[in-house]
């Protein structure tokens, strides 16, 4: 999760950039002579003496973005001494006193100074600034592309590209790894060619690309004057497989590997980890070459290993240590798990795997390093992100954009990928960015929705899960967590948070008066999931207690006969000209609401989209709005 830190020196500004930092957990720094006052318990602030310059080099670099509340001469000469290069300085973004604009200063792609800048923006129902040419193409940024999958930048003329994407200039894509996930996004209208021109006796009309973007594992030399920029991304995709003898130095690893690599075209920055047998576990050299790149490294144990077909086993390996091979073994043990295609506990699998050794296994020695190496290069399916996923279960409350809190607008905006019912992504679209990863799924794959949301948390995206109303409240949140807990989830991995929404029933309260004064209960009328007997005796208890009740999900086109016998159950324990109120699509442009009574409620029409009221004894129609008492004896 990224770190974001507020600025301002005024009252006013602070009192603009406190709902910011409630949405995004950022700390508030402000001047101590107007520190003393009260504060949201949600909002971490500091406080600091002197000048704010002396502070700024520090929260420069220990944040990945800075919000100021600010003049923006003010800013640009604070941080003028500060910038560096756009692939390392923070986001930096300004918000006018107002909190009517917020512009993206600098570190806009890279520094994620756009998207922070989008995100604010909702939350305030301020007007974005984004001055990037690319911004009007809608396109995710070529250098920002594959940073949601952990890809690596190569070299190339990324700034040659970008103007090309800019000017709408056709851009040529080839992907040879790598998720494609971001190019199922991409608007209809979009300038990138994907792939090579297909071939055929009459191909259609193409315009020759002005520029070329490289998605390989595959490192490629540019000509430093070509006419046309190129530029390549690396998803980490190469598991390197590594046996070694006893007490092998780093360097010998490092030049086994580097000279691999090389001879092969390879990228090292496509290295997704180091695969190799357990009992290796405690090699110094093989340890120390991990810790020094940041790889990470995957043991296996022998009996694993000796079941995976590879070209070129070995009887003496299998006499030392149990398994013909290691290197190959290890390396497609690897290549499969982070592809998600091997469960090790079902070997069977390894019957029916593509072969995806991209290098056979080498031995490497050297007369001046100690022990010796063998190297073996797999190609995976799938990328290593290297990052921990996060799950957001996000309420959207009833459809308008108004109704969102702004901590859910944050998740939704800031979000990797976000996962919902077709319906309610269309009511959000407003808040989506170029580049972000959005599926919808049908109304009754709740649990495909809520899998497919864990399967990209667990890759290590961060993925916004939506519910209409609050996502606790007949949504998916319980879903989700329902479905972790069957995978042994150790609530660490992804992490998880929950961001509540306005439920149906707050909503078509607030829109008929104070119908849920005294106490209330919620029941639903589907019997998809719960038995209709059980939901029949909640809706006599509900009417002989005499609660308020919101029905949810009263009646569907082949569920027509539930809201009838509510309605008889409710018409015995409730006077004939009891309150009730039908609301349909709260919130939304097609909203319609009815008040009426217990008699004649089903005179009216109720659907799915439709949430019902009924009151209890002492509920009463006052004009429009409907009120129960809470009590307090107030006198006409």
């Amino acid at each position: 999760m990224s770190s974001f830190a507020a600025i301002t020196t005024t009252p006013t500004g602070l009192k603009t950039l406190l709902p910011i930092c409630s949405a995004l957990s950022a700390t508030v720094w402000i001047p101590e002579k107007i520190a003393d006052v009260d504060f949201p318990d949600d909002v971490s602030v500091r406080s600091y003496e002197g000048a704010l310059n002396v502070i700024l080099p520090n929260l420069w670099l220990s944040h990945d973005g800075l919000i100021f509340g600010l003049a923006t001469g003010a800013v640009v000469r604070l941080i003028a001494p500060l910038l560096q290069d756009k692939a390392t300085d923070p986001a930096v973004v300004v918000v006018d006193e107002a909190g009517k604009f917020v512009i993206s200063l600098c570190g806009g792609h890279q520094g994620g100074g756009d998207r922070l800048t989008q995100t604010i923006s909702h939350c305030l129902n301020a007007a974005p600034i984004l001055t990037g040419a690319v911004n009007r193409s809608a396109l995710p940024g070529v250098d920002v592309l594959g940073q949601p999958f952990g890809w690596h930048k190569g070299s190339g003329d990324w700034t040659g590209v970008a103007a090309a994407i800019a000017r709408s200039e056709p851009v040529q894509v080839i992907q040879e790894a790598g998720s494609d996930l971001w190019q199922h996004q991409l608007p209809s209208d979009h300038s990138l060619q994907l792939g090579w021109p297909e071939i055929s006796s009459s191909p259609p009309e193409q315009p020759s690309p002005q520029a070329r973007i490289w998605i390989s594992p595959i490192r490629r030399r540019f000509a430093p004057h070509s006419n046309m920029p190129k530029v390549q991304w690396h998803p980490r995709v190469l598991w390197v497989g590594i046996g070694c003898e006893r007490g092998t130095s780093q360097a010998l690893m490092e030049d086994a590997i580097a000279s691999t690599f090389q001879s092969r075209h390879l990228a090292t920055e496509a290295i997704a980890g180091i695969a190799t047998l357990d009992i290796k576990g405690d090699e110094i050299g093989l340890q120390q070459l991990c810790r020094d790149h940041n790889w990470p490294i995957r043991y296996f144990s022998a009996e694993d290993l000796r079941v995976v077909p590879v070209p070129r086993p070995s009887g003496a390996v299998q006499q030392a240590v149990g398994t013909p091979s290691v290197a190959e073994a290890a390396a497609t043990l690897a290549a499969l798990q982070s592809s998600a295609l091997l469960n090790l506990s079902d070997k069977n699998d390894l019957s029916s795997s593509e072969p995806l050794l991209c290098t056979a296994k080498q031995i490497f020695r050297q007369p001046n390093q100690r022990g010796a190496v063998t190297l073996a290069i797999a190609q995976a399916e799938r990328e290593f992100t290297d990052r921990i996923g996060h799950l957001s279960l996000v309420g959207i409350g009833p459809g308008s954009l108004s109704q969102i809190t702004p901590a859910a607008k944050a998740a939704i905006s800031q979000a990797d990928a976000v996962i919902g019912y077709g319906l309610y992504i269309d009511l959000i679209r407003p808040l989506f960015r170029p580049g972000q990863i959005v599926e919808s799924m049908p109304i009754t794959q709740e649990q495909q929705r809520a899998e497919r949301a864990i399967a990209l948390a667990d890759w290590g995206l961060n993925v916004a899960v939506i519910s209409s109303g609050d996502c606790g409240i007949y949504g998916m949140a319980g879903l989700v967590l329902e479905t972790l807990q069957a995978r042994n989830w150790n609530g660490r991995q992804p992490t998880v948070e929950t961001l509540p929404g306005i439920s149906a029933l707050q909503a078509a309260a607030a829109r008929i008066g104070a119908p849920l004064m005294h106490d209330f209960c919620a029941i639903s009328l589907s019997d998809l999931l719960t038995p209709w007997t059980v939901i029949e005796k909640r809706l006599h208890a509900a009417a002989t207690a005499d609660f308020v009740v919101a029905l949810y999900n009263p009646r569907s086109q082949k569920r027509i006969e539930q809201i009838a016998i509510a309605q008889r159950i409710f018409a015995q324990h409730r006077q004939p000209n009891t309150p009730v109120a039908i609301v349909r699509s709260v919130y939304r442009p097609e909203e319609a609401i009815v008040l009426t009574t217990v008699t004649d409620m089903l005179s009216y029409p109720i659907d799915m989209l439709t949430t019902v009221i009924i009151g209890n004894r002492s509920t009463r129609i006052y004009g429009n709005t409907v009120i129960t008492p809470r009590g307090y004896g107030v006198e006409g």
